[in-house]
């Protein structure tokens, strides 16, 4: 499941980034959003959701979660 699918206030392991884009693997990393990190999605919003990773939250669009395999 990705990270777009997650249910808010549980958390989540990351399984696999699911990108081709090594700016956005390096950026995804400098986040702490790697494989074996605990994930959390705080809130669902229109275009996004708010995750917590490594008690910092970050506002993440839809295109990005979809490749966040948790």
């Amino acid at each position: 499941m990705t990270l777009k699918e997650a249910i808010e206030g549980k958390e989540y392991v990351i399984q696999d980034i699911h990108t081709d884009d090594e700016e956005l693997d390096s950026f995804l990393f400098s986040l702490g959003c790697y494989n074996g990190e605990v994930i959390r999605v705080v809130s669902h919003l229109k275009g996004g959701c708010i995750v917590s990773i490594k008690n910092s939250k970050y506002n993440i669009d839809y295109q990005l979660a979809e490749v966040i395999i948790i």
